[in-house]
């Protein structure tokens, strides 16, 4: 069976990626690699296989990529959560900066977050 084993988001920054991730998120480092200038770094939810890569966003299509996204305000990736209201007061408290409040939208209740390195994210909620 096929599974999704890594994604990616492009990032500003990797050094505050990896802290904003795990320090603000609560996601683990999977893999940390500095390769001379540039680091390999993955990141993952704790108890769950599906690791994050945060890519180096300065190649032209991840700048375009990227640009486009953030005009549109659309986010990038999309993470789940349990109780998106709590989540929403959690990181607010730690000072995170949301685009859309918690709103619901049919059977998922969504809120939108700047990742500080470039990215808008979406926390979704099934209503189910």
């Amino acid at each position: 069976m096929i599974r999704i084993a890594m994604t990616n988001v492009y990032v500003d920054d990797e050094e505050k990626a990896h802290a904003f991730y795990t320090d603000v998120l609560g996601f683990e480092t999977r893999t940390r690699i500095d390769l001379g200038g540039a680091l390999f770094v993955t990141v993952g939810a704790p108890g769950q296989d599906v690791e994050l890569l945060l890519e180096p966003g300065d190649s032209p299509i991840a700048r375009q990529y990227t640009k486009a996204l953030r005009e549109a305000g659309l986010p990038c990736i999309v993470f789940g959560v349990d109780d998106l209201r709590a989540e929403y007061e959690r990181l607010r408290g730690r000072g995170v900066v949301f685009t859309q409040e918690p709103r619901e939208q049919g059977p998922v209740l969504t809120a939108v977050l700047d990742d500080t390195v470039g990215n808008l994210i979406q926390l979704a909620q099934s209503a189910g």
